[in-house]
This record gives C-alpha cells, sequence and structure tokens, in this order.
C-alpha cells in the first residue's frame, strides 16, 4: 500500500468534497436560508442530526475513494494491466477531448443499472437505505453512502481503467465534474432556469428536482447525468414535469 499516494488522494477528494458542497451550504442554507427558501425544492430544512449523518458517511466514502484509487493508480500488479497513458500525444488532443463525452456516457449508463439494482428490495435496506436516510437532502448527501456502496460507486475508476484509454488528467477532471454535479443533484435547489425541462437539450438531462423526488419518494428518476435511460426504460416520474414547473414558478 503506497500510504503517500492515499493521503495525496484524500486530501484532493476531501477538499473538493468539502468546499463545494460548503459553498452551496453556505448560500442556500445559512446566507440567504429565508431569502430563498420560496425556491427550496421541498420547503423545509434538513435537521442538524440529518447534516451531521450526511458528513459522517461522506468522509467514510472519501477514505474508501481514496483508498481503492491509491491502489488502482499504484499497485504493482494492477497499475501495469490498466488503460492509463502519460503523454497525450500517444492518442492525439481529438481523442483526449472525445474520452470526456464518453466518460459521461459511461458513467451515467454504469450509475443507472447499478442504482436500479440497489433498490431491489432484497439490497436495498442493506447498501442504499444509508443514503436514502436524506430524503429532504442538503449538498453535504453527494456522498453520504453505506461503505458498501461506496465501493459500487468506485467502481466506475475500475470500468475506466480497464476498458478505454484514460490520461491521469482525465480522471482529475471528470472527477471533478462528477462532485460538482452531485453537490448540484443534492443541493435541494434548482438552477436550471423555468422550462429548461421542456427543452429539446434539457429533457434528456437531470436536475435537481428530478433526483430530489427520487430522494423524496424512493421511485423512478435513476439516472445521474442525463435521463434517456430513465425516458427509454419508463422510469421517469410522471409527475417530475409537473414538479419541475410548480418549483420554478413560485413566487417570493
Amino acid at each position: 500500500m503506497n500510504w503517500n499516494a492515499f493521503f495525496q488522494n484524500a486530501q484532493l477528494i476531501g477538499s473538493r468534497y468539502f468546499l463545494l458542497a460548503l459553498i452551496g451550504f453556505l448560500l442556500f442554507y445559512v446566507l440567504f436560508r429565508n431569502k430563498w427558501l420560496y425556491k427550496k425544492i421541498q420547503q423545509r430544512f434538513p435537521r442538524n442530526k440529518d447534516y451531521a449523518r450526511e458528513i459522517l458517511y461522506s468522509l467514510v466514502t472519501m477514505l474508501i475513494f481514496s483508498l481503492v484509487s491509491s491502489v488502482v493508480f499504484t499497485h504493482s500488479s494492477i497499475r501495469p494491466h490498466t488503460t492509463i497513458y502519460k503523454e497525450i500525444s500517444e492518442y492525439g488532443w481529438i481523442y483526449y477531448f472525445a474520452a470526456f463525452p464518453l466518460m459521461l456516457f459511461m458513467h451515467d449508463t454504469y450509475f443507472y443499472f447499478m442504482h436500479r439494482l440497489m433498490h431491489h428490495k432484497k439490497i436495498f435496506n442493506y447498501v442504499h437505505l444509508v443514503h436514502h436516510q436524506s430524503t429532504n437532502p442538503s449538498p453535504w448527501a453527494a456522498y453520504s453512502f453505506h461503505p458498501v456502496e461506496a465501493f459500487i460507486e468506485i467502481g466506475i475508476l475500475f470500468v475506466f481503467v480497464f476498458t478505454i484509454p484514460i490520461h491521469k488528467t482525465h480522471l482529475l477532471i471528470f472527477f471533478l465534474f462528477m462532485i460538482v454535479y452531485n453537490v448540484y443533484g443534492h443541493l435541494g435547489y434548482e438552477l436550471y432556469p423555468k422550462g429548461f425541462n421542456k427543452t429539446i437539450v434539457g429533457k434528456w438531462i437531470n436536475t435537481s428536482i428530478n433526483h430530489n423526488q427520487h430522494h423524496q419518494y424512493f421511485k423512478g428518476n435513476y439516472g445521474l447525468y442525463f435521463l434517456f435511460w430513465d425516458r427509454l426504460l419508463g422510469t421517469i416520474r410522471e409527475d417530475y414535469d409537473a414538479r419541475f414547473d410548480e418549483v420554478k414558478t413560485r413566487l417570493t
């Protein structure tokens, strides 16, 4: 075990989580809590013990993410068999940029089917219930997973490094985007504008309202970044558009 790599990864993962979640929390739950209350998806706030639980489980998740990524990147029996490459010139700039939308599709697909599986009645209580204790999620819920789910979530790293060529900066940039979108998804507020859900692009993009419904009702809306799997397989909630419109048309 390379402990230097572990602590470096823990520092990177932890600083991103705490900075982004803290910004969202301070803006929407502290500084403008009363002023923006009418914009909140669910018109109430979590309890302090909910925030504490989310942060505690998030700390465990970050340790697991750091452990797994350190092993993948440094272990002598694993790293040589990965598709990680050092020089961008090996595959060129066209592939370098094309890899990002490919990674988004791969992660969204992995997440959707993994997520639906964790909702199976024989699995849910043992693996996914911890995350769903946040029925009214806050930004701190972004990494609030049961340890088993944390290992499943970081499984996308193995999908990446054993299937497509991956530059180290692909992972740095992609996982930064992932935590940004994850914090937004659990923000409890919708940042996309009114009517976005019915635009040509917006009808395929996951929103904070969409994911908030999943936390509130436990059923439907299983996607991460996109909605095409939910729409294709009929798992998007029928009241999603109405809920989006209701939240975005509220008056002060």
